[in-house]
């Protein structure tokens, strides 16, 4: 797959580029493997927005996937590579051999009519998915367990992978993307290989409607606003923050400032990905 460049007939295709497609064998989606979803639009279950500028947008069905990859044994093939609107990497669509059809993220160099299994005793090669314990140092993962039986949690966009560094004891040691070397019981599974759809980071957008057709609304900035709206509104004409750093709409720190509370799980975090920065 390949970064297309348009020729720009109109301004908004003068700085756009898009992806050819090349990988995607099949355009409509299974019928039993999608659901229908409602919109909510950034909104929580009491219907309170917790996440701003967030509406509208294209239509999509969910495709149901497979992260736990509990099929243990069973040879699969890969009928078709398809689109997902709703993430940035592909989906293989698996054939199992009892028939049964499943969803998996599509790792790199995975073709349609190649074999893929999990377990234990499934080989090292790409799609395939084995406990962590049985695959070697060095590997390149992605789609990781971070509790047993729960299903791959982290590792799964476009172009994403994690290194098997270590193993000791009930734990392994795993760089993660973002330079993060976290520890992941060996018990948990993760898929051989790196996530496809390398091209994704490339891709411009090139005009406003293409971020609306993504659900996504504009975002105003500060200054623009007035004080009782934001920390860095008021002034006359174009005016610094007037504090010591900038903060959110609430009045907290913000850029930089870190809002990482989760202590239960800082034992687990061996090197933390901003540790250079220290």
């Amino acid at each position: 797959m390949s970064v297309k460049v348009y020729k720009p007939v109109t301004p908004g295709q003068r700085h756009r580029t898009g992806m050819t497609f090349d990988e995607i064998t099949k355009t409509t989606p299974e019928k039993g493997l999608v659901v229908s979803r409602n919109n909510k639009s950034g909104r929580n279950m009491y219907g309170r927005i917790t996440v701003r500028h967030r509406g509208g947008g294209n239509k999509t069905k969910v495709r149901v996937i497979d992260f736990k990859r509990e099929k243990n044994g069973v040879p699969a093939i890969v009928s078709a590579i398809e689109y997902d609107p709703n993430r940035s990497a592909r989906l293989a669509l698996l054939t199992y051999a009892d028939g049964e059809k499943r969803y998996i993220i599509a790792p790199l160099g995975l073709k349609v009519g190649d074999k893929v299994m999990s377990g234990s005793q499934a080989e090292i090669k790409p799609g395939n998915t084995l406990p962590i314990a049985n695959i070697p140092i060095g590997t390149m993962v992605h789609n990781i367990e971070l509790t047993e039986g729960r299903g791959g949690q982290i590792v799964r966009s476009a172009g994403a992978a994690a290194q098997l560094l270590a193993k000791e004891g009930e734990y392994a040691q795993l760089r993660l993307p973002s330079g993060e070397v976290r520890l992941v019981r060996q018990k948990c599974t993760a898929t051989i290989g790196q996530v496809g759809n390398l091209e994704h980071s490339q891709e411009q957008l090139g005009r406003a409607g293409q971020k609306r057709h993504k659900g996504i609304r504009p975002t105003v900035r500060g200054s623009a606003m007035s004080p009782r709206d934001h920390p860095h509104g008021g002034g006359e004409g174009r005016s610094p923050i007037g504090m010591p750093g900038p903060k959110s709409p609430w009045g907290k720190p913000t850029l930089g400032y870190r809002t990482r509370k989760n202590k239960k799980t800082n034992k687990y975090i061996v090197r933390r990905r901003n540790a250079a920065k220290r």
